[in-house]
This record gives C-alpha cells, sequence and structure tokens, in this order.
C-alpha cells in the first residue's frame, strides 16, 4: 500500500472504531477495568448521608462546620497491545483476513482507553519480537498506532507467544492491562502466561478463521503452511484428510483455553466471519 492509501485506511478506522469506542465501550471500559485505587479530590460541605469516616476533622475544626473529604478513582493505566503479525495473520477467506480484524479490535481498544487518560503501546510479534511501541498518551499516538498496524511487513513468518511474553515480562516495569491477540496456532506459551498473569491483568483475543477449522471439501489440493513455506498435496474431499485438520485446529484451541484458564487470564473468541463488537461488549460487562 502507497502512503495515500495507508492514510485513507487509517481515517476510515478511525471514523469506524471511535464511533465505537465513544457510544458503545465508553462505560463498559471503565467498568471493566478499574484504576489503581483512590486518590484526593477535594473537601465539601457535610451532605445528609455522608459516611462520617469521610469527615476532614481539621477543615470542620476550622470553620466551625463538618467538611467531608471527597476521594476519586485514579484512573490512569497502561493498556499494551501485544499484536500477532506472523504469516497465518494475512489468512482469511469471508468477509476479511485476521490481521485486518485485528486492526480493528486494536483501534477499538486503543481510543476507548485514550477517552479513560490511560496510555496505550503495543508489541508486534513473529517468531519473536519485531517492534515495540512505548506506551503514551493522545490521539496521535493512536492514529500511528493503527497505520503501523495497517502498514507494518515482519521479517519473519513463525509465531513465538512465549518468547514475546518473556520479553514483555521483562520489559514491563510497571503493571498493565495486556491484550494477546493472535489466532494461537502455536503453543508452548503456558508457563510464560502464568507468570505474565501474576503481574498484569492478561486477556487473550482468539482472532480465527472458518478455514482455520474446516477444510473444504474442493477435491485435489496443494496445501502450503503460511509460516514455514511446506507444502503438500491433499484431497480436500477426503473425510480422513478433514477430521485430521479439525483435530489440529481444535487441539490449539484446547491448549490455549486451558493455559488461560491455568493461567487466571481471560479469554475472548472472536471469528472473521461474526460481529466482534458483540463479543467485546459481552466480555466487558460480564467483568464490570
Amino acid at each position: 500500500m502507497d502512503t495515500a492509501e495507508i492514510l485513507k485506511k487509517v481515517r476510515r478506522i478511525e471514523m469506524k472504531t471511535r464511533g465505537l469506542s465513544n457510544h458503545i465501550f465508553s462505560g463498559e471500559y471503565h467498568s471493566a477495568f478499574k484504576g489503581r485505587g483512590m486518590s484526593f479530590s477535594e473537601v465539601r460541605e457535610y451532605q445528609f448521608g455522608d459516611d462520617v469516616r469521610s469527615i476532614d476533622w481539621n477543615v470542620t475544626a476550622r470553620f466551625n462546620h463538618p467538611f467531608v473529604k471527597i476521594f476519586e478513582e485514579e484512573r490512569e493505566l497502561t493498556v499494551m497491545l501485544l499484536v500477532d503479525v506472523s504469516e497465518s495473520s494475512v489468512f482469511g477467506t469471508v468477509h476479511q483476513n485476521k490481521r485486518n480484524l485485528t486492526t480493528e479490535i486494536c483501534a477499538v481498544l486503543a481510543f476507548s482507553a485514550i477517552n479513560n487518560n490511560d496510555k496505550v503501546g503495543v508489541i508486534f510479534f513473529s517468531d519473536g519480537v519485531e517492534k515495540y511501541i512505548p506506551p503514551k498518551k493522545g490521539k496521535s499516538h493512536i492514529l500511528f498506532i493503527i497505520r503501523e498496524l495497517l502498514s507494518f511487513k515482519p521479517k519473519k513468518k513463525g509465531t513465538n507467544i512465549r518468547e514475546t511474553l518473556r520479553f514483555f515480562n521483562n520489559a514491563a516495569k510497571k503493571r498493565s492491562i495486556v491484550f494477546l491477540l493472535s489466532d494461537f496456532l502455536a503453543g508452548d506459551y503456558q508457563d510464560a502466561l502464568t507468570i505474565a498473569s501474576r503481574r498484569h491483568d492478561m486477556v487473550g483475543i482468539h482472532v480465527y478463521d472458518q478455514r482455520d477449522k474446516e477444510l473444504p471439501p474442493v477435491g485435489l489440493i496443494q496445501a502450503v503452511d503460511a509460516e514455514t513455506g511446506g507444502r503438500q498435496w491433499v484431497d480436500a474431499a477426503d473425510k480422513r484428510v478433514q477430521q485430521y485438520y479439525t483435530q489440529q485446529f481444535l487441539q490449539h484451541t484446547q491448549y490455549c483455553r486451558s493455559a488461560f484458564l491455568k493461567s487466571g487470564a481471560e479469554l475472548v473468541s472472536v471469528r472473521t466471519d461474526e460481529d466482534y463488537v458483540k463479543a467485546l461488549q459481552t466480555f466487558f460487562l460480564n467483568r464490570a
């Protein structure tokens, strides 16, 4: 894509996802992810029904009239988006590929975060960490992230979630809200996920295509592994081939669910031809 086309796509995604963040997810996001605690805001005169434990006795003595302390939630949080940009992320067969869907979801989460005055950072990963964008605030920063999501070209094709989580665990100094977006077609990351979940609020977003799960019965085809480049002729109409293909997907999915459950992290699944808005909204409401 040239620069003009990228900017056009950025604008289109901004208009769609910002609207969703402002009108649908603003309250749900705030309720789902709490601040670090309560900080003092101001004092005001005591009103009937106020908790007597909140009375500011120094101010009360000075004015000879009861005053109470008002506290507000400390809202500044750090949101990290760990985004799978491996070769399998560009696969898609219906409305859009997994990478495009991931970009939209990231944009919604990022705009929801800055609406609540939170910082947003990104890690792009394949076989390892490809790029790290430190957390910042502001609309211009979010638009930069969206541009990178649209135009970034990874150097490697594979997927290594374990090493990505290890990098993040070493790089992150403060507790963060972490969204790990991937098709999770790779295993061996449970230990690293468990360590990350002890320090951070971890949420996995499983983005997959229907054809990741089901092989269409189209006869003899040359199957290509997007990440390894391996090629093999298979009879897609053969029931045994179809069953094996589905079984491989289910094994990865089961490992993913088990890893998130055992680590104490949460998991949301979104298919490329389904409404991700409904899935995210349900997730936010269940957390509130």
